[in-house]
């Protein structure tokens, strides 16, 4: 049977110790950084490598690609895309036209991806970043305001479901005002549960209808006071029962430094949370071998809505015309997003290989 999680993997082709941990662990599915990645053909071949290790040719394998600094395929190969926030800003803060750029700009990142058989996007950031909150959302983040981030993130999403990928809104139930980075530390938020509706909940109630989502490790004291949002019962029935979120619903990676305890603690605890899957990304195979441990398989449930969520897949993507929209997309956004800064955000690091 299927296990319950999602693994990265170390580089760019895998070694005969992977091949054969994940014939044998059988993930749902895998997620690729730029560690991963070092031109077309080598991902297509890793790609393939991954599904041909579990015999299914339908196994999700993610990327992160949002644009900006979180943007796993760049140049010489794909296009530098923008950071969500830039499309408001090129649209001259006309919300409808900037909706139209953001599910183009989308459709074009499904194209690049749908190439190389990729068939999930950890994208749209759904997170609403208020004054003085923590930079890791940032300029990720498409609007300072929930009603404008609701919108230009289901363009974003329905960009990508007619470019044959799924979507992962992210993260739920929002990281806009999280004070800390949760890769590194536990963000908590004390702020009033009607506050959290009226603000940060709002962009993903809009958006409940999508396939799958993936977590905040956020502590929102007014849910849950001890447990962040990804291994809180609360916090996973206020996604269902308040939020009406009825997809798939995955924990960020249990490597991040958020949460506490080992990461057979951790998978234990998102799974008995309420989380259907689990994800682990730094290619680390003792790290997976400890998370495999505590890891369920996908039945029940958990199985229906993974099943549904790969039903959301397209067979046949909405007519494109590359080149032209490409060139059109471009001159629209008209240069008005910077060259990432920094280090990648959310690059899960893997042994160096040999």
């Amino acid at each position: 049977m299927v296990s319950a999680v999602i693994f990265g993997c170390a580089g760019y082709r895998l070694s005969a110790e992977e091949k054969s941990f994940f014939a044998e662990a059988n993930p749902w599915g895998f997620i690729l950084f730029r560690r991963n990645v070092e031109n077309p053909d080598q991902v297509k071949a890793l790609v393939s490598e991954l599904r041909a290790c579990v015999g299914r040719d339908d196994a999700p394998v993610l990327i992160d690609q949002e644009g900006g600094r979180v943007q796993r395929l760049g140049p010489p190969f794909w296009p530098k895309y923008p950071p969500g926030a830039a499309y408001l800003q090129a649209a001259d803060g006309d919300v409808n036209k900037a909706r139209e750029l953001v599910r183009l700009g989308a459709r074009l990142m499904a194209h690049d991806l749908h190439e190389l058989g990729i068939n999930v996007d950890c994208v749209p950031v759904l997170d609403v970043p208020v004054p003085d909150a923590h930079d890791i959302i940032g300029d990720r983040a498409y609007a300072r305001d929930p009603q404008t981030v609701a919108r230009l993130g289901r363009a974003a999403a329905e960009g990508m479901l007619a470019g044959g990928v799924l979507p992962i809104i992210k993260h739920i139930p929002g990281h806009g005002r999280a004070f800390s980075d949760s890769h590194h530390d536990l963000p908590v938020v004390e702020t009033p549960l009607e506050e959290l509706d009226a603000w940060d909940f709002v962009p993903f109630r809009a958006n409940s209808d999508m396939p799958m989502a993936m977590t905040a490790h956020v502590v929102f004291t007014a849910v849950d006071a001890a447990e962040p949002a990804t291994t809180s019962k609360a916090g996973i029935r206020l996604m269902r029962d308040h939020l009406g979120f009825g997809g798939l619903i995955m924990c960020d990676d249990l490597s991040m430094n958020a949460l506490q305890g080992t990461l057979k603690d951790r998978a234990e605890r998102s799974i008995a949370a309420g989380c259907d899957m689990l994800l682990h990304c730094n290619g680390k195979l003792d790290e997976m071998a400890e998370v495999l441990s505590a890891t369920p398989k996908l039945k029940g449930e958990a199985k229906q809505r993974a099943d549904a969520a790969l039903a959301r897949i397209v067979r046949l993507p909405e007519p494109l015309d590359i080149e032209a929209d490409r060139a059109r997309f471009f001159a629209a956004m008209d240069g008005r997003f910077a060259a990432a800064r920094g280090p990648d955000v959310g690059e899960a690091q893997a042994p160096a290989l040999a």
